[in-house]
Formats: structure tokens, C-alpha cells, sequence
């Protein structure tokens, strides 16, 4: 297959040149654009979601030697899930190259966070097939990057403390509404306010909801418990 320019600039922003540009190519077609004699990349994100796995239980396991399995669970849990991936997706700006049809086109598919994630699994396998578990867990680890020294923290986050600070004192758990977007498609950034039933709220800006919303929940947690 030759190779699209689009493909070589995606290429090289992952670290690794295919041997068979294909299996990119296969990785970033959503199930939007599939058709006969082309297929999309839900395959390969069911084995890159496996490949991922694998990688983040040997890291984890490697990163603290003393570590026991729940305190292990939380930690995998947040690097592998959706909201990870797409993350890391964003930050190579993987929806550039994107395959989608029309519908999911037109709806904003390349900045969609279930699309992301799913197409960066993808990818993830098709480095494994195109070049074996060392290269995968390479490119894993590099695009990764720091997320796996910081999980701790991460995966009991500023959410999670602010719900537990409302559920012990009988309220529902706080609400995330996104109130502003602005930038380009392909480096948004959103305005996220927390809201507690009681009218307590606060606002904050990040480059991708996720972190938008983990200061909003740290701003109002502190403005709770501190006055």
C-alpha cells in the first residue's frame, strides 16, 4: 500500500514506521465508513484494548514492587480506560487522520472521546501485529509517558473525593456541565463547572474535559472545606 501523506505525518508522530501501512490505515476506519473489501478498526481495538492491558499490569507491577491488588486495581483502571486513551489520542492529534463517514463527520467524530479511544486501542494493535509486543509496549509507554508515575494520585482524584464529601453528608453526587468550548477541533478547550445540590459550584478551563472537570471538582472541594 503506498502511503498517504497523512499516514507518514501520523507515522511519525507515533514513533514508528509501519511495515504494512495497511494496518494503520485499517486501525483509523471507523465502522462509519466501512464497506465491502474495507474494514474498520473494531478488531484491532478489541486486541489493542489486550495489548494495553498487558503493558499497564507489567508497568504497574514494575513501578511499585509492594503494591497489593487493590491498591493495583484503581491504578490500571485509570490509565487503560476510555478516557485515557482518548487523551493520549488528542495529544498526537489522532483525529486529524480519522477515517469516518459522513454521519459521524458532520456530528464532530474526530474529536469524540469513545472514537478516540477506540481508534487509539486500535492503533496500539496494529503496532503489536506489525511489529511484536516489544515495539507495542515501547510506543505504549512512551505516549503514556509520566501518567504511570502520577496514577496514584490520579486514580483517587478530585471527583472522587468531592462525591465521598457529598455522600457523607446525604447529598447526590456533584454534576459536571460543560458551559464553554472554544479552539480548533483539534485542540479544544473546554470550561467545565461542578455543581453541588446545595448551590455550591466552580468553574475551570483545561485542554480535555477529563481535566477540566478533576480542578473544577479540586476548586470546589476546596472551596467547601476551606470556606
Amino acid at each position: 500500500m503506498k502511503r498517504s501523506a497523512e499516514i507518514a505525518a501520523l507515522e511519525q508522530r507515533l514513533g514508528h514506521r509501519f511495515a504494512d501501512p495497511e494496518r494503520l490505515r485499517r486501525a483509523l476506519t471507523h465502522s462509519s465508513m466501512s464497506a465491502p473489501g474495507r474494514e474498520d478498526n473494531q478488531r484491532l481495538e478489541f486486541l489493542g484494548d489486550r495489548v494495553l492491558g498487558l503493558v499497564m499490569a507489567e508497568a504497574l507491577l514494575s513501578e511499585d514492587r509492594g503494591a497489593s491488588e487493590g491498591q493495583l486495581a484503581p491504578r490500571f483502571n485509570a490509565l487503560v480506560r476510555k478516557e485515557a486513551c482518548a487523551e493520549v489520542a488528542r495529544e498526537i492529534d489522532l483525529g486529524a487522520a480519522l477515517k469516518l463517514g459522513r454521519s459521524e463527520m458532520m456530528s464532530g467524530g474526530r474529536r469524540k472521546m469513545a472514537l478516540l479511544g477506540d481508534a487509539m486501542e486500535a492503533v496500539i494493535a496494529a503496532v503489536y501485529l506489525d511489529a511484536g509486543f516489544g515495539t507495542a509496549k515501547a510506543l505504549v509507554l512512551r505516549l503514556w509517558g509520566d501518567r504511570i508515575a502520577r496514577v496514584e494520585e490520579d486514580a483517587r482524584d478530585a471527583k472522587t473525593s468531592l462525591q465521598e464529601w457529598a455522600q457523607a453528608r446525604g447529598m447526590v453526587p456533584p454534576s459536571y456541565t460543560e458551559v464553554a468550548r472554544e479552539g480548533p477541533d483539534h485542540a479544544p478547550v473546554f470550561t467545565i463547572e461542578a455543581r453541588l445540590e446545595n448551590g455550591a459550584a466552580a468553574r475551570a478551563t483545561a485542554g480535555s474535559k477529563r481535566k477540566a472537570e478533576q480542578q473544577a471538582a479540586s476548586g470546589l472541594l476546596d472551596k467547601v472545606t476551606n470556606g
